[in-house]
């Protein structure tokens, strides 16, 4: 069975307090894209992991697709499959690549074993791979709150909008992205926000880490304004970067303007 996991951008990052495990709360819109990774998966005699594509940094034993597959066999009789994954998303770049890959791997035996596990039951095992991996099993717009693994319904509207993805391949890690954010409270209702015309996002949508990695990434910054300069109705960065997305009115010609990057481009649905 051959799926294709997807990437999200954040409209709206808000770090709002330090939990007493460890993690942040935060505000954010997730919303699903099209720039996806290729992920196949086979019965076999043996349980196999392997990636081609972009190299993924760290134990191959340790991938979230194989964490996803050892958390449902402690409660199913699954037999061993065969795991390869095509990754086309950067990694650490703040699309929540990894997470997707770890859903899709628990939607897929789902279905592969019929397993009749509900969407509930899935993103409750989701939950324990990582903060946001549980948002990819309904992979549909979502207002997140908690570790980024609570939703609610959200009203926004970006249908035949265009989005440019621009990524200058720099690798910024969760803990270094955390290390510079003072939680606080948003200072705006983002359920309430999103709901005004694109336009009027730029001055009121924030993401909280761009306070403090756009100047030490000056690139980020570069890419953002560049955006806004070819027309982008609202331009930021995307999780803790280094992806810089744009969302235009109208298809645009942009490969001439980020020749250098990894970039993606299409229609939201």
């Amino acid at each position: 069975m051959v799926t294709f996991p997807n990437a999200k951008i954040n409209i709206g990052l808000y770090i709002t307090e330090k939990r007493a495990d460890g993690f942040h709360n935060l505000e954010s819109c997730f919303y699903p894209v099209g720039w996806c990774d290729i992920l196949e998966i086979l019965p076999a005699e043996t349980l196999s992991f392997r990636s081609t594509g972009l190299d993924i940094p760290g134990n191959p034993e340790s991938n979230l697709c194989l964490k996803a597959y050892h958390l449902l066999k402690q409660d199913f009789d699954i037999p061993p499959v065969s795991i390869h994954l095509h990754k086309v998303v950067p990694i650490g770049a703040g699309m929540g690549g990894g997470s997707a890959d770890c859903a899709f791997t628990i939607k897929t035996l789902n279905e592969l074993f019929a397993l009749h596990l509900s969407v509930e039951q899935m993103e409750n095992y989701a939950r324990k791979l990582g903060s946001d991996c549980a948002f990819f099993i309904q992979n549909r717009p979502q207002y997140c709150f908690g570790k980024g693994d609570e939703f609610a319904n959200i009203a926004v509207d970006l249908l035949g909008k265009y989005i440019v993805l621009v990524n200058p391949n720099i690798h910024i890690s969760t803990a270094e992205a955390y290390s510079g954010v003072k939680p606080q409270k948003s200072n705006i209702d983002l359920q309430e926000v999103l709901q005004k015309p694109v336009n009027e996002w730029k001055d009121l949508v924030k993401n909280d880490f761009e306070k403090h990695l756009l100047p030490k990434y000056p690139i980020i910054e570069n890419i953002k304004n560049q955006l806004y300069e070819i027309g982008a109705a609202y331009a930021s960065m995307t999780g803790s970067g280094s992806t810089v997305f744009g969302i235009f009115n109208e298809e645009i010609e942009t490969k001439t303007h980020f020749e250098k990057y990894s970039i993606w481009q299409g229609k939201l649905n």
